[in-house]
This record gives C-alpha cells, sequence and structure tokens, in this order.
C-alpha cells in the first residue's frame, strides 16, 4: 500500500504555508495557557494521552504517509518502549527521564533489527513482519514472566520529574505537571519530524514514495532512507510508549491491545498521510471521541468504522490530501483569472 505525499509549489499554497508557523505557535500558547484557564484534571488527562498519540501517529505518518510503507509494527515499538521504561526505571533503577531516552533508543534499535531484512522482500511481506512483531511481543509480555510479570504487570512506575532553580521540585505524577512534560516531548518530537520532512531527506523519501524505480535510477538508495525512516519511527513509538506508562504507572500486556492499532490508523488516514499538521490534529479530535462514548463504549469501534467508510468516500486521501487538493484547484483558477 502507498500513500501519495504531496508537494505545492503555488502562490495560493505559499500563503497556506506561510500561515501554518503563526497558527501553531498560537495553538502552543493556548496549550501552555490551557491548565490555568481550565484547570480540569478530566480535560488534562484527555490532552496528555492526545499529546502521546500525537508522536506515535507521527511515527506512523513518517513510515506510512512519506516512503508509502504500511507498519503494523508501531504498537509493538510502543509496548516494547513502555517494558523497557519499566525494567530500567524498576529493575536497574535508572533516573525516568534516561529510562526515556534509552526506552525510545531501544525501540529504534530493534526497528532498524527489523527493518533491514523485512524491507529487502516485498512490501506486502513487510506488513505481514510487522504485524508478526507486534503479535509476538504481546505474547512475550504475557508469558515471560520472569522479566515482565506477565498478565500482573509491573505497577508503581515512577514519573520523570522536573526540578526549577529556586522553585523545587515538581514530580511528574501531578497531572498537571505530567501535562507539561508530555507537551514539551510532543513538541520535541513532532518538531524534529517536521525538520526532517521539510528537508532534503524528506524531499528524497517523497521521490521514493512517488517512484521507487525512478528514485534509484537517480543514485538514490531506497531501502538506506526506507530503513532509517522506520527506525525514526520507531523512536517515536518507543517514547511514546514510555510517556503512556509513566503517566498510568503502570504496564501490562494490555499495551499490545488490537484497539490501538486500529485509533491508530483511522487517525493517519483519516488526517491524510503525508500531511504531518492534520495527522496531529486528527490525533487530538479521536482523543476526544471514544470520551464522548464513554457511556457507550461498545459504540466506539461501530462509530469509528462508519468515520473510516464514510472518510474514504469523502477525503480518499484524508482530510489533509483533500485540503491540498483545494489549494492546488484556487491556484489553477488563479491562472486562469
Amino acid at each position: 500500500m502507498s500513500a501519495t505525499a504531496r508537494t505545492s509549489v503555488s502562490p495560493v499554497g505559499g500563503s497556506f504555508a506561510r500561515l501554518t508557523g503563526p497558527l501553531v505557535i498560537l495553538s502552543l500558547v493556548a496549550l501552555i495557557l490551557l491548565p490555568s484557564i481550565w484547570p480540569s484534571s478530566y480535560v488534562i488527562n484527555i490532552l496528555i494521552l492526545a499529546f502521546i498519540f500525537g508522536i506515535l501517529a507521527t511515527g506512523l505518518n513518517l513510515i506510512f504517509g512519506y516512503t508509502g510503507l504500511l507498519s503494523f509494527g508501531q504498537i509493538g515499538f510502543f509496548g516494547l518502549g513502555a517494558y523497557l521504561y519499566a525494567l530500567l526505571t524498576m529493575d536497574a533503577g535508572l533516573s525516568p527521564w534516561f529510562a526515556m531516552l534509552l526506552a525510545g533508543v531501544g525501540a529504534g534499535f530493534v526497528a532498524l533489527l527489523l527493518g533491514y531484512p523485512a524491507l529487502r522482500v516485498s512490501r506486502a511481506s513487510f506488513v505481514i513482519v510487522t504485524l508478526s512483531f507486534t503479535l509476538l511481543a504481546a505474547l512475550l509480555a504475557r508469558n515471560w514472566v520472569e522479566v515482565t510479570r506477565g498478565p500482573m504487570g509491573i505497577p508503581k512506575l515512577p514519573a520523570p520529574s522536573v526540578d526549577l532553580p529556586g522553585l523545587g521540585e515538581f514530580s511528574g505524577h501531578d497531572p498537571r505537571v505530567f501535562y507539561f512534560i508530555a507537551l514539551g516531548m510532543a513538541v520535541v518530537c513532532i518538531g524534529v519530524t517536521y525538520l526532517l520532512v521539510n528537508s532534503p531527506v524528506g524531499r528524497v523519501l517523497r521521490a521514493v514514495n512517488l517512484n521507487e524505480p525512478l528514485a534509484a535510477s537517480q543514485g538514490i538508495s531506497p531501502k538506506k532512507y526506507q530503513i532509517a525512516a522506520f527506525s525514526i519511527a520507531g523512536i517515536l513509538s518507543g517514547v511514546a510508549g514510555s510517556l503512556h506508562v509513566a503517566h498510568l504507572g503502570i504496564v501490562d500486556p494490555s499495551i499490545f491491545d488490537p484497539y490501538y492499532s486500529e485509533m491508530l490508523l483511522i487517525i493517519v488516514i483519516i488526517g491524510g498521510p503525508g500531511s504531518l499538521w492534520m495527522v496531529v490534529i486528527s490525533s487530538f479530535v479521536f482523543m476526544v471521541i471514544p470520551e464522548l462514548l464513554r457511556m457507550a463504549p461498545e459504540l466506539r469501534m461501530v462509530l469509528f468504522g462508519f468515520i473510516l467508510v464514510l472518510a474514504a468516500m469523502l477525503f480518499p486521501t484524508g482530510v489533509g490530501g483533500y485540503l491540498e487538493d483545494r489549494k492546488v484547484a484556487l491556484w489553477r483558477r488563479s491562472l486562469r483569472s
């Protein structure tokens, strides 16, 4: 399966691009001020999940939206990062911040080891390999009791703290403190990805996605860039997983729940593969919808399925792709006038 990564050089597209920066800054300021304006623990916890899934969805968008490779392994790396964080903090006694860093690096390293052989076969085989990895990781989490504690999981996980000179230490177990920790991690992860996809490397990834044989004929090594993107997506997933369990305070095999995979795919497909900001916005939207259906959880997946079918009919390339098409249409109309 391939997703079309889009670029635009039109004057209309340029005006939209110029608005992106101010909108992102205004959104960031609003998120920083929100806990003071609306100090609800319920809302704060929902937004923390949105930040975590924003990082996770950005990782899948990088590999799927910009290289055209569908990966079912992101939840596997998500769970791997979660368990690495738990083991490094509880068994090895490392600080939560250092454990979070190592959890991301560890998940990225496993993605590198997995991606190298998987990408030497067909795209269809790559999908099967990544799905098998997630299923194997879930099986190990349930049955490797000596390490993972099996179905009981690992409770009482520490959360990262923030030490501000002159103000003291703020524990991450406080939802408001963890809110800013998750926001900061999301800004760093999404910001680095934004710089990557708008760099020469990002243009190569788009070229590989659009026409891999043509890119190879120009001296580009598609597999090298695909493996690098897969590894970076693994790092993002590992960081998201460590953040998630640091917030919950426990990790267990339910971290590999297929619900997370379904949610992640819906977020990226509806946001628009290859549309960085629309996928981030989509992650916020789809963190709110389940809460609106808390009284009828059995309707969640029914509604998600309905939304996915409707979006596929109305926006085949996602909301981001639809907006990009509209920009091109406006540009063409301006040329005719």
